[in-house]
């Protein structure tokens, strides 16, 4: 059991956990906050904020980028299927391809635009190592859905499983997929 101390409180993140996954549960089965609150003895108002905390928007445009991807080619045949808005997936060698273009001032104007570019989006999936996704969150906020392949630095290439990738998009759209 992992427990913390706080003070002359000992708290069990597992109670956490299986606390907010039955909140959860009772949300998406259509129960209001109330009836969640009613049920599990805790104010509506936390249950608010808990959803706000974990808030992903639904809708609107989306935009999905990654590397190292092994199976590119397939991931971008799935963003094109689910109607994704902008896609940048990389292999490995694509991306130190890209980052050994002639000048830094090149590379600098080229990341700017990309950067620039994703703002326009109200979700980005970032598929990539734990600091990539961080870096992602960083610039882009509550925007950022984060799918960590592996902690930095990823050396090769990694499979990422399509399915998964359009369930996640799916699930984003609000289970509207083109």
């Amino acid at each position: 059991m992992d427990l913390i101390r706080i003070g002359d409180k000992l708290i069990s993140r597992e109670k956490i956990y299986r606390s907010i996954d039955r909140i959860l549960s009772l949300r998406t089965t259509g129960a209001s906050q109330q009836e969640v609150a009613n049920q599990t003895g805790i104010d509506r108002t936390f249950i608010s904020r808990l959803e706000t905390l974990g808030e992903v928007r639904k809708g609107g445009r989306v935009a999905v980028i990654g590397f190292p991807l092994e199976n590119k080619t397939e991931l971008e045949q799935v963003c094109q299927e689910c109607g994704v808005d902008y896609y940048l997936l990389l292999t490995d060698q694509e991306r130190w391809q890209f980052v050994d273009i002639e000048s830094g001032l090149t590379l600098m104007n080229k990341l700017m635009e990309i950067i620039t570019k994703l703002r326009e989006f109200d979700v980005v999936i970032m598929i990539g190592s734990d600091m990539r996704i961080r870096l992602a969150e960083a610039l882009y906020g509550d925007a950022v859905v984060g799918v960590e392949i592996g902690e930095s630095p990823i050396r090769n290439d990694v499979y990422y499983d399509p399915e998964r990738l359009a369930g996640l998009i799916s699930s984003i759209k609000g289970g509207t997929v083109q």
